[in-house]
């Protein structure tokens, strides 16, 4: 819906003001994603005319939703599992996968009440109780993310895994947990044999991978940067975005670079003007740009924009599963 949206605003634009030379999608985080599913949906017309020139996305979500969303559903499991307040025992149950019930009148306010309740989260450390103490540990070191990211990822844990089932899986589980072993815990045999688990329904996984799964077909060059300390969406989606792409033989038209920003869709001014210069440079003279020429553009452009250059050229991101970890049992 989100690509279908963005592709009416430039038909908009061109029917009410006027048919501009070049049109570029840009999308940040999520909006990476909605530009990944937009250029391969809405790029070319079946007369082979051209509606986007090209796309640039900053700290986008473009591994897609199903593996994206996957550790929200894990840390749906390991939250319960050590807090047991969402649902609370005397509350009515239901299946993690949901989020929440789709009659919940929950606010991302009471949600969050729940997880300081819970962690402490909003406490300083010293003011937390020992038991706010061992849950927060336990869940970060299972989940491998930073505590500053602990609201904002159980907040989709719970209302956008809610939507997902609403919106796209007819109220069936796309997220699967069988068999994964966590660990990081201080008693992960514990917590394996503890935690709930569920399986995926094949459909709802098949509507989920149609709706929010780039198939890598890319029609037009696409630049892509993403800090290397991003602590909201890791570094590791462009690892599966480029071999989506390369897998669909379309390689030639993905340059992918890397900066360290300690958040989340911080570039500098520089640094998003080198990737947009560099962009157009490559549609113009068709010339496809290296991350060390987005370097060193980045440098040139300081002059006149304020910011620093943090792009390191020789960086390659790790395999994603290396970051969100889903170990296997034995077989």
């Amino acid at each position: 819906m989100a690509a279908e949206d963005s592709d009416h605003a430039r038909r908009f634009f061109i029917e009410r003001v006027a048919k501009p030379r070049r049109t570029i999608f840009h999308g940040a985080s999520w909006g990476g994603l909605v530009g990944a599913k937009l250029v391969e949906t809405y790029a070319t017309n079946t007369d082979g005319t051209v509606n986007f020139d090209g796309a640039f996305f900053n700290s986008g979500f473009v591994a897609g939703a199903p593996l994206g969303y996957e550790f929200r559903a894990d840390l749906r499991a390991v939250y319960q599992y050590y807090c047991r307040n969402l649902p609370r025992p005397d509350e009515p149950q239901y299946p993690l996968w949901t989020g929440i019930p789709a009659t919940s009148a929950m606010t991302i306010e009471a949600l969050d009440a729940i997880v300081d309740e819970c962690t402490g989260i909003a406490s300083p450390p010293a003011a937390r109780s020992e038991q706010q103490k061992r849950n927060l540990a336990n869940i970060l070191g299972v989940m491998r993310f930073p505590e500053s990211m602990l609201l904002r990822h159980m907040q989709s844990a719970a209302f956008l895994l809610r939507d997902i089932v609403q919106r796209t899986t007819d109220g069936r589980s796309a997220f699967s947990n069988i068999g994964v072993v966590y660990t990081g815990s201080t008693d992960d045999a514990e917590l394996n044999r503890g935690i709930a688990r569920f399986a995926a329904d094949p459909a709802a996984l098949a509507a989920l991978r149609a709706d929010g799964t780039p198939t890598g077909m890319l029609a037009m060059p696409v630049i892509s940067i993403h800090s290397i300390n991003d602590p909201q969406v890791a570094v590791e989606v462009q690892s599966v975005y480029r071999n989506t792409v390369g897998v669909a033989g379309r390689g030639e038209r993905l340059v992918q670079a890397y900066t360290d920003e300690n958040a989340h869709t911080s570039q500098s001014a520089p640094e998003i003007a080198a990737a947009l210069d560099a962009l157009m440079q490559w549609i113009e003279k068709g010339v496809k740009p290296t991350p060390q020429a987005l370097a060193a553009t980045c440098e040139r452009l300081r002059a006149s924009h304020d910011g620093p250059c943090r792009y390191h050229p020789e960086y390659a991101p790790r395999p994603y599963a290396t970051r969100y970890a889903r170990g296997s049992a034995a077989r």
